[in-house]
């Protein structure tokens, strides 16, 4: 392999992540125009200029079969293959796919936007048991974990002498009986 060369098995593995990504029945094998999409926009493809996200949507759309939603692997290498010389122009076809696949090789899906949790001293101070009072402190036990129902709500303590005969009839009817 000649220096700065990718391979097809890099292309395609990042292909299986971005195809699987958001899909929880995705198999792998086959990528939605949405997946497409976001491949193209995390590994830098759309540019803004030369490539932008219509170019993206109309080569997924060309050479996708008609009636299907979904390109696979050969699908998406021809797809990188009209991508290539117009997002690397004035260079020949050969060396535009290599830095192409340059660009894709190894990268995941990003979840941008993703909410991170929250450290501060306020919400430290909130859920920390061990500063509840009155009956939110009857909630939890000694290690701050949540007793669940018993911490909510009343149960009956029904071990006592007459639970045992709860349910068990009367005194009249077992005078009937015998």
């Amino acid at each position: 392999m000649a220096e700065g060369s990718v391979s097809e098995a890099e292309i395609e593995t990042a292909f299986k992540k971005f195809a699987i990504h958001g899909d929880t029945k995705a198999t792998g094998k086959e990528m939605n125009g949405k997946n497409f999409a976001k491949l193209c926009k995390d590994c830098r493809v759309i540019d803004g200029k030369n490539v932008t996200a219509t170019d993206v949507d109309i080569i997924f759309t060309k050479v996708k079969a008609k009636t299907a939603r979904v390109i696979t692997f050969e699908q998406f290498s021809q797809a990188l293959s009209e991508l290539a010389p117009k997002r690397f122009k004035g260079k020949g076809q050969e060396e535009t796919l290599q830095q192409l696949y340059g660009l894709i090789a190894g990268k995941e899906p990003s979840n941008a936007g993703v909410t991170k949790v929250a450290k501060a001293a306020a919400v430290d101070r909130l859920t920390d048991t061990t500063k509840f009072t009155g009956a939110h402190k009857e909630r939890f036990d000694e290690t701050g974990k949540g007793k669940g129902k018993a911490g909510r709500e009343e149960i009956p303590d029904a071990s006592g002498y007459v639970g045992a005969y709860k349910g068990k009839g009367t005194y009249e009817d077992k005078v009937k009986e015998a």
